[in-house]
């Protein structure tokens, strides 16, 4: 029988070689046999069944009562147009300043939640990184372009997600906006992002993917969904956290939801779905964390009109 390594099993199904590696020590692949700290997998074997692919039929079940209920919420706040221009302007701006704290946060940032909103005030934290300050203004300004792409009714695309890195990474002229074109690890993470060569057609099929999801998916499964997916791709030398996070709300926005703040508190359970998704299929857990999140700030908005939560 005719045998290929690891490697060369990752290129033919698409699949990354630590994935396939897993898959081998957990005897998901039939037929491998091993050869000192070697794999050889049978030639002719058929690319093992996705986990992901079966979980998603039962996932508009699993949460669909989780999804009814803050689709309820959202229609309460609906009917009423509460807010005047003002008050969902200060609305705004207090979020942004939390957003852009615990976003950049998540990534190492060292401003405290009050050095952020100073500094997006334009004032300069003595003994602080020049680079931390550059973090909060680009992101900032990337919110703001997000915001933007909603009004306008624009879809999201290979160009506005390049350009919302771009604003992102505002420290970094030579790395903005551009795919990486070297092979980066994420630490700690159980999943390899795909060699430079391939970033540009997963890309390109994630976002047509997400396109035809929009039919079949509620749209906070598809939006975390899509999430996982991205940051799987790490297209981006840098700031794919903070890009994939605005991309995120942009998507939940363009759907009539709130955008949600990622706590940087919660960075553990955050990284532990992404764990759950690379290692055993499981994109529950990327759901409910951002279905919770959507829930909250509804829940705050009812709250802050006195309305009792449905």
């Amino acid at each position: 029988m005719e045998y290929i390594k690891v490697s060369q099993a990752a290129e033919k199904w698409g699949l990354s070689t630590r994935w396939v590696r897993a898959l081998c020590a957990e005897n998901k692949i039939d037929g491998v046999i091993r050869k000192g700290g070697l794999y050889m997998i049978p030639a002719d074997v058929e690319k093992p069944i996705d986990g992901r692919t079966l979980r998603s039929k039962t996932l508009q079940s699993e949460f669909a009562a989780l999804f009814l209920k803050i689709d309820h919420k959202k229609e309460e706040i609906a009917k009423r147009r509460p807010f005047t221009k003002g008050e969902l302007q200060r609305l705004q701006d207090e979020f942004l300043v939390e957003f852009t704290y615990n976003s950049n946060a998540i990534e190492g940032n060292t401003l405290t939640l009050q050095e952020t909103a100073m500094v997006l005030e334009g004032v300069t934290i003595d003994q602080k990184p020049l680079k931390d300050h550059l973090e909060a203004v680009g992101h900032k300004d990337a919110f703001i372009y997000v915001q933007s792409l909603v009004s306008d009714g624009k879809v999201i695309t290979e160009r506005e997600i390049k350009q919302i890195h771009s604003l992102v990474l505002m420290d970094r002229p030579e790395d903005k906006g551009i795919y990486r074109r070297i092979p980066v690890r994420i630490m700690g993470a159980v999943h390899e992002p795909p060699q430079p060569y391939l970033i540009e057609p997963k890309m390109n099929e994630l976002i047509r993917k997400n396109e035809q999801n929009k039919k079949s998916m509620h749209p906070i499964e598809r939006i975390a969904r899509f999430h996982l997916d991205f940051e799987g791709v790490h297209p981006f030398v840098d700031g794919n956290g903070r890009t994939g996070r605005l991309v995120l709300n942009l998507d939940l926005m363009q759907n009539n939801y709130l955008p949600v703040n990622v706590k940087f508190t919660d960075r553990k359970k955050y990284y532990e779905a992404f764990d759950a998704y690379y290692r055993d299929g499981d994109a529950g857990k990327m759901i409910e964390l951002i279905a919770g999140y959507v829930g909250e700030r509804l829940g705050q908005y009812l709250e802050m009109l006195g309305i009792k939560e449905v």
